[in-house]
């Protein structure tokens, strides 16, 4: 019997020139049980995990869209701002001062939680999947780091140098990350989320 949750598949496609990371170094946690069963209690976390991420990559499609807009000169970077800040990610209250600011610190608090909540109590209860949560952890730091070099792309965009390639680029790079990142933590920790009841 295959597992209930589906991970969402990676799409394959990468836009940047340079990947941010190695995908054939990231390690595999052990293999389920394929006779186990699991309640749909026990089911519902794992599932919950795919929605957030679904959330996450339904605001990167907006995010590229209005960008895409900015850049073809059909909308301004401020209509832009505001209609990113309309999202629904815009609730929580750190800034950072560029006008994705409401996606980028969506993204770095999901991983926060991930990192300071999560993993602890993965990492605890099968200490097999230590080297997969140690991959995430990392994968964590650099998705923060092109999430910098987003918000500096778009501040520079707005400014009197106007660099579209650069912006492109940094939403290129967001965009081959994340989608990839989000795919590897599904397929490794559904089924860990379930067996183990780590809720999330």
């Amino acid at each position: 019997m295959s597992f209930p949750v589906v991970p969402t598949p990676d799409p394959g496609v990468r836009l940047a020139a340079e990947p941010s990371w190695d995908e054939s170094t990231r390690p595999t946690g052990p293999a389920p049980d394929p006779d186990r069963t699991y309640s749909p209690r026990a089911l519902s976390s794992g599932q919950h995990l795919v929605d957030i991420h679904d959330h996450l990559r339904d605001e990167l499609e907006q995010v590229r869209g209005l960008v895409d807009q900015v850049l073809d000169g059909s909308a301004d970077a401020v209509a832009a701002r505001s209609r990113i800040n309309e999202m629904t990610m815009r609730q929580n209250s750190w800034t950072l001062g560029a006008y994705c600011a409401a996606y980028c610190r969506v993204v770095t608090t999901h991983h926060t939680i991930e990192d300071q909540a999560m993993f602890p109590r993965l990492r605890a209860a099968d200490p097999r999947l230590a080297p997969v949560v140690d991959r995430l952890e990392l994968e964590h730091g650099v998705i923060h780091d092109v999430l910098e070099r987003v918000d500096r792309a778009l501040v520079a965009f707005v400014g009197p140098a106007a660099d579209a390639d650069g912006l492109q680029r940094a939403v290129d790079e967001l965009t081959d990350t994340l989608l990839s990142h989000l795919s590897y933590e599904e397929r490794e920790l559904v089924e860990p989320l379930a067996r183990l009841g780590v809720l999330v």
